[in-house]
């Protein structure tokens, strides 16, 4: 779908409306939003500006990375505007701080050399192939991220420098060996217990109901009974991938294809090169003149290139295509014909070159016979495709000038029309339970008059069209219907109502050194227990009181399946674990590093005039 709309974008008539929509807009006013401007920051702190291009390309770039944590989550949580409002104030709260560090660390004369910032290019991970830097790596991702060499060089530049100011604050951080001790003594300490549990299942078994039981709790809590509303649903699918399946390619249109496509099968012409990068023209110009006097490439390369990728290797780059280098690197290195062949000084955005010719290969087209399955499958994708876009827009006619009726809809189609029997909205098919068919289900037209609803996406090429043929309203289900319901409702009441009083009353005694209510009930507590904060009981038995002169103390608490337990707490056990004191230090230590952060971006913002200009809807 997105290839169909990219060719679409680059056709000349669509470049010429969208051309006039732009000129409409800033004759309107609205320009200024598309157009450098006067007021183009979305925030002021102190004598600094964010631009608005700024805010935009780093909100952009963190919804990016939401979304590829996240995935189908985060589309949920951007449907809510209020969300995305506090989403995109959250962005430029993070650029306000960023720009408070550096302000700050410039304060402080803190400084960040060239040096500093062509080292941390060269050792990061993201540029480097086969543990070295590439220089072929390094521009391919400055291009897809939007940079230049010295936009990049400069956000880098101020992400050390804050780097440097945070380093600076929070080495300063230390915990205690006692304090470090005193909470792992604590995590690490364990508890001995005895425990018995009352399960309410068992108890439910032996409760007895008369009938004037049930009908009083059916009656008292008859929304607990209710069915709620229902319809009859029914809907039409159309899937670009059910149409695939009918899609007929013969060997000759496939052919064809591959013949008119040939450049999707085929690898393009590559170059190997290895050149020398420097500043100066200058000196790039003798140096030129010592290797046309015969000088060694690689030698000098090693001695003068500023490159720190390829200067070690003598120069030497990875192969590469066009479409991959800077441009007047690449147009000539593709101008030299044969291997050894030198270039003139070339410019480009990174200065200098010298670039000589290593090896060369040819572009290559696989063979029909090893593409023919991938040729066939992109046929049948794009007619199926067509095809789909065709019969929606057919779709979208007849369901709404046919609006009482999936009939017609169906036969344009040729689809099958699904019909269910009475269900709820949360019993539905899994094709209709996307959020925009329950929507649709919700809308007067369609739940009210029985009308068809709009064409609706419900995955990508997926559409429904659906209609409610009879509904029922919410409605109280027959005591005789949904009797075993009442009887398995109450009985469970009422055996929590009578373990919760066993409990109570056998928990009174205890304390009192008295055991005849367990006895009474048949009670008895289990092996002793050693348990740590891990423990599901945990919770409840470490806000224990401590045993005292060897008197156990007792408690009652809930397990998992709500059943009530009563606990007996024979004695604490203090331990020493060094491997949970080092990891408790580091944390300690990282939350104070935090702290010290938080307070430090207090204490600037207190002390600088911070403007917002931007609505963050």
């Amino acid at each position: 779908m997105m290839d169909r709309l990219r060719e679409g974008a680059n056709s000349i008539a669509i470049k010429i409306i969208l051309g006039l929509i732009v000129l409409s807009f800033v004759f309107a006013g609205v320009g200024r939003y598309l157009v450098s401007g006067s007021n183009n920051a979305v925030a002021e702190v102190g004598s600094t500006k964010i631009s608005r291009t700024e805010f935009e390309q780093a909100y952009q770039n963190e919804r990016n990375r939401m979304q590829s944590q996240l995935g189908d989550y985060f589309s949920n949580l951007l449907a809510d505007p209020s969300y995305v409002a506090s989403f995109r104030r959250s962005v430029l709260d993070k650029m306000v701080n960023d720009v408070l560090l550096e302000q700050h660390a410039e304060s402080l004369g803190l400084r960040i050399s060239d040096e500093q910032v062509r080292q941390a290019i060269v050792d990061m991970p993201q540029f480097q192939s086969d543990g070295k830097f590439d220089q072929e790596i390094y521009q391919s991702a400055l291009r897809r991220a939007g940079f230049t060499p010295d936009s990049f060089a400069g956000f880098l530049r101020s992400d050390l420098l804050r780097n440097q100011l945070l380093t600076a604050v929070q080495s300063s951080d230390f915990t205690l060996d006692g304090e470090v001790n005193a909470q792992a003594a604590l995590f690490s300490q364990k508890r001995e217990i005895r425990s018995i549990t009352l399960a309410t299942d068992d108890y439910a078994k032996k409760v007895q109901l008369s009938d004037d039981d049930l009908n009083a709790y059916y009656k008292s809590h008859e929304e607990d009974f209710m069915r709620p509303e229902q319809f009859k649903i029914s809907y039409i699918e159309l899937s670009a991938d059910q149409l695939k399946q009918s899609v007929e390619v013969t060997d000759d249109e496939a052919e064809k294809y591959y013949q008119d496509h040939a450049d999707q099968y085929s690898s393009k012409a590559q170059r190997k090169v290895s050149h020398i990068l420097v500043n100066d023209e200058k000196q790039a110009d003798t140096l030129l003149q010592q290797l046309k006097s015969g000088a060694d490439f690689a030698k000098l390369a090693k001695e003068n290139s500023q490159d720190p990728g390829s200067a070690s290797d003598g120069g030497s780059l990875d192969w590469f295509e066009k479409g991959v280098m800077d441009p007047a690197f690449e147009e000539a290195a593709f101008a030299l014909k044969n291997v050894g062949d030198l270039s003139g000084v070339v410019k480009s955005n990174f200065g200098y070159h010298i670039i000589k010719l290593d090896a060369v290969k040819s572009a290559t087209v696989k063979p029909f016979s090893e593409v023919k399955d991938d040729v066939i499958a992109s046929i049948r994708d794009e007619r199926a495709l067509d095809h789909f876009y065709q019969l929606q827009s057919e779709l979208e006619k007849v369901a709404f000038e046919s609006p009482d009726s999936l009939d017609e809809a169906a036969k344009t189609i040729q689809a099958k029309i699904n019909t269910t029997d009475f269900v709820s909205l949360n019993d539905v098919p899994e094709v209709l339970r996307s959020a925009p068919v329950q929507k649709a289900l919700g809308n007067p037209e369609v739940k009210n008059e029985g009308l068809n609803s709009s064409v609706i996406e419900v995955a990508p090429e997926d559409v429904v069209v659906v209609r409610i043929e009879e509904s029922r309203p919410e409605s109280l289900l027959p005591f005789d219907t949904v009797k075993d319901q009442v009887v398995g409702t109450l009985s469970k009441v009422k055996a929590e109502q009578q373990t919760q009083e066993i409990a109570s009353e056998a928990l009174t005694a205890l304390e009192q050194g008295d055991q005849s209510v367990l006895e009474k009930h048949q009670l008895k507590f289990g092996k002793l227990t050693l348990i740590d904060r891990r423990s599901p009981l945990a919770q409840a038995v470490f806000a224990m009181k401590k045993p005292q002169d060897s008197q156990a103390v007792y408690g009652q608490t809930k397990d998992s399946q709500g059943n009530v337990v009563l606990v007996e707490l024979a004695k604490i056990e203090s331990t020493t674990d060094d491997q949970l004191a080092e990891q408790l230090g580091v944390q300690m230590q990282r939350l104070n590093r935090q702290q010290d952060l938080a307070g430090l971006l207090n204490i600037l913002r207190e002390q600088t005039d911070i403007e917002y200009y931007l609505a963050t809807q």
